[in-house]
């Protein structure tokens, strides 16, 4: 693994990179390290503004990158806008997140922004998720969860379950106003929410025990479901009940 000594060298060779391309005329970093709230462990996430062709500025830092770091892999996400994110895994598991955006969308789209140089624009911020989605992935996937017992495919089943239960823990950072994004408030929610989805884990692939965690996790997932929209627990209540 990455010493922080080594995250912080490879941050400090993409700024001056991005120093002396004319190209690039803003560098930022976002994420933990951009709040002060960084750790050893925390990747290395950065926003630069693009002057011109995205796409060629994209191509040309990503051959520097493997040629630089001897990087291994590389894969996108996709970007609010019209920008990209590039994900770079480079030796010893220090990850990359770099975020290549035309100059008009450089900006701040949250409070875990740190500008180096450049000048950044008023951006919209990342919307929260929907609830009545996060809702609605819920029931879809415990109503999956069942067909799939139901159908003797345990590894599906197993993925359903596990599935809900991320949903339910979504729909609690919602309502508490926690971070919901790759369950990066999970561990702030209480012990009063956390501690009955213990018994959601599953322990085997057996069918009675993954009808156990199913209904454990259906409980888990009505009783915040009350908590979040009660009028809409009153009308599910009885149909997740069913699948128990």
């Amino acid at each position: 693994m990455f010493t922080p000594e080594q995250r912080d060298r490879t941050r400090a060779q993409l700024l001056a990179h991005a120093e002396s391309d004319d190209a690039i005329t803003g560098f930022a970093h976002t994420g933990s390290h951009a709040t002060n709230t960084g750790d050893r462990w925390s990747d290395t996430d950065i926003v630069l503004a693009v002057r011109g062709e995205v796409a060629e500025t994209v191509n040309r830092w990503t051959a520097w990158i493997y040629d630089e770091f001897d990087t291994r892999h590389h894969w996108d996400l996709r970007a609010v806008g019209t920008g990209l994110i590039r994900v770079f895994l480079l030796p010893n598991w220090v990850e990359l997140d770099l975020t290549f955006a035309p100059e008009s969308e450089f900006g701040a789209r949250g409070p875990a922004w740190q500008t180096f140089f450049g000048t950044p624009h008023e951006q919209p911020s990342f919307p929260p998720p929907d609830r009545d989605t996060v809702i609605g992935f819920a029931w879809h996937h415990a109503l999956h969860a069942r067909i799939c017992l139901e159908r003797g495919r345990s590894w599906q089943a197993a993925h359903w379950i596990n599935a809900l239960r991320d949903q339910l823990i979504t729909l609690a950072c919602l309502r508490l106003d926690l971070p919901t994004a790759y369950s990066k408030g999970a561990h702030l929610l209480p012990d009063e929410i956390t501690t009955p989805l213990e018994s959601t884990l599953i322990r085997s692939l057996t069918d009675p025990e993954l009808r156990r965690a199913l209904t454990a996790t259906i409980t888990a997932a009505t009783t915040e479901l009350n908590l979040s929209d009660p009028q809409l627990a009153a009308r599910l209540h009885p149909m997740l009940t069913e699948l128990t």
